[in-house]
């Protein structure tokens, strides 16, 4: 009886684990994701910082961080980062609004028609009701126009932004 029980687990093992596939190969439709670029140093940092056009170049990166951090419940900003409640925030500076197809914008994003740049998400961070009526973000806005200053400088350091040579 016991060589019986052995004999099935041996024959149904293997099946079992090929049912579960393989999660490192990606699945034909799905193209494979490009590693993460390595993080930046703290050096980089204020060398990318010091390269941005003014205002973003006196922008403090730490006051960004913190005030992303009300973002972050909502945005992830990793290079191949999931959407959450809103999109994946990597590589947002020069983008089409609302034309990621894997994340499912508010009709007026997918028809705003403008590309993001910091003086539009400027506008956005201020008011997004306002600045773009229709829009499905719940957050109120930030107010205070040196908080936007620091998370858009943030977000073009930490969100893989080049400037235009």
């Amino acid at each position: 009886m016991r060589s019986l029980l052995v004999l099935t687990a041996a024959l149904i093992a293997p099946l079992a684990l090929a049912a579960c596939g393989d999660a490192s190969t990606p699945a034909a439709d799905e193209a494979p994701k490009a590693p993460p670029p390595p993080a930046l140093t703290d050096a980089e940092k204020a060398a990318l910082l010091a390269a941005l056009p003014a205002p973003y170049d006196a922008g403090d990166l730490e006051n960004g961080r913190r005030a992303f951090a009300r973002c972050r419940s909502c945005h992830t900003i990793t290079p191949n980062g999931p959407h959450m409640a809103g999109p994946n925030l990597y590589g947002v500076f020069g983008r089409q609004a609302g034309s990621d197809p894997k994340y499912s914008y508010s009709h007026a994003v997918r028809n705003a028609g403008f590309a993001w740049d910091a003086e539009k998400l400027d506008h956005w961070l201020q008011n997004p009701k306002s600045f773009l009526p229709g829009n499905k973000m719940t957050f109120a806005g930030l107010r205070d126009a040196t908080d936007r200053r620091d998370v858009i400088a943030f977000l073009k350091v930490e969100t893989g932004y080049r400037a235009e040579p």
